[in-house]
């Protein structure tokens, strides 16, 4: 009786023994796959491809100061900071406000900077509503203070300032709201961009004193940063800094850049620059991220963004611009509706953006397989400034409304039609010289080519088109009541050889007139539309 109990508590043993080998993955790898191994079998994850729209907010220790530009940290040590107009008011701001840059610098900003109203949860489920379906918080900026609980770099925002982990809060939003979370880095130019912190004023009662770049540990003893060293943050000063320096705040950077995508388990990195920072240091970085990701998950379900070019594992970052053409591999468009951090300098209080031209630039980038990453400007505190929350609303309804025309859609053969409808408008209209000059610097170098409330509008015929499950999307960017012509879907276009026999616009029971011929498709816009924005036909099984 004893020797069957035994046997049977075995057999119980046993069979839970299989059963948590069973139900526990097995991701392990026996070794660290290369770069290059790893870009074999890499895919960009879906969750990616087919999200189209994210939040990021560029947001940190350089918003405190209400003026002074998105460059604060930078221009306060500048007393003219020459053709960085957008920096003007930063020495002249700091020494009214915090005191001179020999005596009180961006250390002690730094401690001024509480983020005392953030609340994170309530931002990623704001960001959720209005439609995001990625979210990116910046980890530090060229100043080189990062946003998270470095163990390999003191200047961080648990040991100053506003004394929390800002990264980890956010990671533990997103996984909560269930939103795929990413961290962007900047922090490898920090050495070249330090420099003014070294000078002095070349003029007026502080002439000759320098700047407190050149402060010690020592200088700390008495006040609030005693125990910390300003060549932490700053680097050396420039005749200190010898190749062996060098790449020891290199070897740092990597250090640092490694804590951040595995203790905090993100999906999306993006790096501000051409390439992988520091090079090999960078790429050693993503390696460690994508095996990381590898071992966790048993995939690689997660991206590296930037400015890259020649490297098809990462995706294509256009700053404040978008491809003039559909790209054969994911990239998007990052931009902000004013500046990168939010200042209220006298003379650039004017927002580059509207609702409007947030959704055309939408619109425009997935048309040509892109994503569109837009920044929210925080305030200090961590909330969104008013005005911004009515203008992030209307983009939402926009999103909301028309979302099956945006997630997991993709390119069609062309991305859109009657593309010369600003030249032709112009051609028509008596237009204003800001009009000829928005034209006219319009650029199709990618980067920093993206249209803004000072552009031409586009005319009233031109369209954007997306496609998904056999339904083409036909996005009209700036709609108007009557009839518009699209060639691209006439019957004997190279494009479009099917009768079409329905349309609707999404939104709205309206019936919609059109009439196909076989040089194009004749399509009435009706009056009464569900958005004061683009209208978005449906056209099935085409």
């Amino acid at each position: 009786m004893i020797w069957k109990i035994n046997m049977d508590w075995k057999k119980i043993i046993l069979a839970l023994f299989l059963l948590a080998s069973v139900s526990i993955p097995c991701f392990s790898q026996e070794k660290e796959l290369s770069w290059e191994e790893l870009r074999k079998q890499y895919q960009f994850p879906k969750w990616y491809t087919e999200a189209r729209f994210g939040i990021w907010v560029h947001w940190g220790a350089q918003t405190q100061p209400k003026e002074g530009g998105g460059w604060y940290a930078r221009h306060m040590y500048m007393q003219d900071v020459g053709n960085q107009k957008w920096g003007e008011y930063a020495y002249e701001y700091h020494c009214k406000t915090y005191g001179h840059p020999s005596e009180i610098g961006y250390k002690d900003v730094l401690n001024e900077w509480k983020a005392e109203n953030l609340d994170t949860d309530a931002l990623l489920k704001y960001f959720r509503k209005i439609g995001a379906k990625y979210f990116v918080a910046l980890a530090n900026h060229h100043d080189r203070f990062d946003n998270f609980n470095s163990t390999h770099f003191e200047w961080n925002s648990v040991n100053v300032g506003p004394k929390r982990d800002i990264i980890g809060e956010f990671s533990e939003s997103a996984k909560k709201y269930n939103i795929p979370y990413g961290v962007s880095s900047h922090d490898d130019r920090f050495l070249d961009w330090w420099i003014p912190a070294f000078g002095s004023d070349d003029s007026g009662e502080y002439k000759g004193k320098p700047y407190d770049g050149h402060m010690t540990k020592e200088d700390g003893k008495g006040k609030w940063w005693e125990g910390m060293d300003p060549a932490k943050l700053y680097g050396l000063p420039p005749e200190k800094r010898t190749p062996e320096y060098i790449e020891e705040v290199k070897h740092n950077w990597m250090l640092r850049h490694k804590e951040l995508v595995t203790k905090y388990d993100i999906d999306f990195l993006w790096f501000d620059g051409g390439g992988f920072p520091y090079k090999e240091y960078g790429k050693e970085v993503c390696q460690t991220y994508f095996n990381h990701k590898l071992n966790e998950n048993g995939e690689i379900n997660a991206v590296v963004a930037g400015k890259f070019k020649n490297e098809p594992s990462t995706v294509k970052d256009i700053e404040r611009g978008g491809a003039d053409t559909i790209l054969p591999y994911p990239w998007q468009g990052t931009t902000t509706p004013r500046t990168w951090f939010y200042k209220e300098d006298k003379d650039r209080l004017e927002y580059r953006h509207n609702a409007r031209t947030i959704i055309e630039l939408l619109v425009d980038y997935m048309s040509k397989n892109g994503n569109l990453l837009l920044n929210v400007e925080l305030l200090p505190d961590g909330t969104i400034p008013p005005e911004q929350i009515s203008l992030l609303d209307e983009v939402g309804d926009w999103i909301n409304l028309n979302q099956e025309a945006i997630y997991a859609s993709k390119p069609w053969h062309i991305y859109g039609d009657n593309l010369n409808s600003i030249n032709k408008r112009l051609e028509k209209e008596a237009v204003t010289e800001a009009d000829l000059e928005a034209l006219k610097n319009y650029k199709k170098s990618e980067h920093f080519n993206e249209r803004t409330t000072q552009s031409p509008e586009y005319g009233h015929e031109e369209v954007r088109f997306t496609t998904k499950d056999a339904v083409l999307y036909v996005i009209v960017l700036n709609p108007k009541e009557g009839e518009i012509q699209l060639p691209s879907l006439g019957l004997n276009s190279e494009y479009c050889s099917k009768k079409i026999n329905s349309i609707k616009m999404i939104g709205s029971n309206t019936k919609i007139k059109f009439k196909q011929s076989s040089e194009e498709l004749t399509l009435y816009i009706p009056s009464n539309r569900p958005n004061k924005y683009a209208s978005v036909f449906k056209i099935e099984k085409l």
